[in-house]
């Protein structure tokens, strides 16, 4: 075996375009396991959500009629009781999926180390080249 500074020139370049082919395959690897951590996580949000809308939707009839009978007992007509109490339910639900939704963002998702660490490696090919 040849010590590093006797090697030639083809050697180096072989052994460079070897690195670079492994750094390439790391990377494959690494966004791969980012991304199935990401859809894992996006599974999890999307459970969340379905369970949570599956047991709230009982309770939450349940609530709105509460709401209606109170406001029918304080002197509202009962078209008017339970226009209020549908406009009320409407605004919280539409805050909630805008949460759910926010959750599922791109910003969220992005493979950020996978990035982050091509960059790393875009500057190291570069000194490399250099």
């Amino acid at each position: 075996m040849s010590s590093p500074s006797n090697r030639s020139i083809p050697d180096l370049v072989s052994d460079a375009f070897a690195q670079l082919a492994k750094l390439v395959g790391n990377e494959f690897d690494l966004a791969r396991a980012e991304l199935s951590d990401k859809a894992a996580q996006v599974g999890r949000a999307a459970a969340l959500i379905g369970a949570g809308a599956v047991i709230m939707m009982p309770a939450l009839v349940l609530l709105l009629f509460a709401v209606a009978a109170a406001l029918i007992r304080s002197g509202f007509s009962d078209p008017v009781a339970y226009l209020i109490t549908g406009v009320g339910a409407a605004i919280v639900s539409g805050a909630l999926i805008a949460i759910g939704l926010s959750r599922l963002s791109g910003d969220a998702l992005t493979p950020s180390v996978t990035l982050d660490q091509v960059q790393r490696d875009k500057i190291a090919v570069k000194e490399m080249v250099r």
